[in-house]
């Protein structure tokens, strides 16, 4: 799994990778998540729409993630943009 933080200009920027299995490189993706949400990022897992359509699903917590997940991506909230979802 890979953790990757949008970057506008820049493209995506690794943030950690591991095997959710092994049990430290879980801990070290756990961290790096968490430390993501602090900063005030919010979290997606893409996943495909049964119309074969690119979507993604909104994750607080790293045991929302579903299993086989290949990544997770962290964006900053939208300007002026609602925070409920915190």
């Amino acid at each position: 799994m890979k953790l990757v933080r949008m970057t506008p200009g820049r493209g995506d920027v690794l943030l950690a990778e591991g095997d959710p299995e092994v049990a430290e490189e879980e801990e070290r993706l756990i961290q790096e998540f968490r430390r993501q949400l602090d900063l005030g990022m919010w979290a997606a897992v893409p996943v495909e729409s049964r119309s074969g359509q690119r979507e993604a699903t909104m994750v607080r917590d790293f045991s929302e993630v579903p299993a086989g997940a290949d990544r997770v991506i962290f964006f900053p909230p939208a300007a002026g943009g609602s925070a409920a979802f915190r």
